[in-house]
């Protein structure tokens, strides 16, 4: 019925997966990370580790919407996407939205598994970075 384009439908999980996490970091570099570092704090870690979360919200989104070391920014986002869970959402692992009845982390597991996704099979060849790392 379509043809078969594995290059265009890695395009499109990279745009989305990418540009809906940049989202995050943007918000981040106007409103600061002081609140991670505080949850950090009481984790009983240093909270300068917060400004990590730049590195997963906006380097490594970007290193996938361009293809650049796209595997790689991948890779990052995973760790970011385990650790959020860790931190906030523990609790909600096993539980459903009492709103609409979908799983309470839904949201951050299609980040988390469409980043393990890209992890896999690569970023495609609609890259900037070459396709030696992607």
């Amino acid at each position: 019925m379509f043809p078969k384009c594995e290059d265009g439908g890695k395009l499109i999980l990279r745009l989305v997966l990418g540009l809906l996490i940049l989202f995050h970091g943007v918000w981040k570099l106007q409103h600061g990370v002081g609140f991670i570092g505080d949850m950090l704090v009481k984790h009983g870690l240093p909270g300068a580790l917060g400004y990590l979360v730049y590195i997963g919200e906006v380097v490594a989104p970007l290193m996938i919407v361009l293809g650049i070391l796209g595997r790689f920014g991948a890779l990052i986002i995973v760790i970011n996407m385990v650790v959020a869970v860790a931190l906030v959402h523990t609790g909600q692992l096993f539980t459903a939205n009492p709103k609409t009845g979908g799983y309470a982390l839904e949201l951050d597991f299609m980040y988390l598994f469409g980043a393990l996704s890209l992890l896999a099979s690569g970023m495609g060849r609609f890259v900037i970075g070459g396709s030696r790392l992607n």
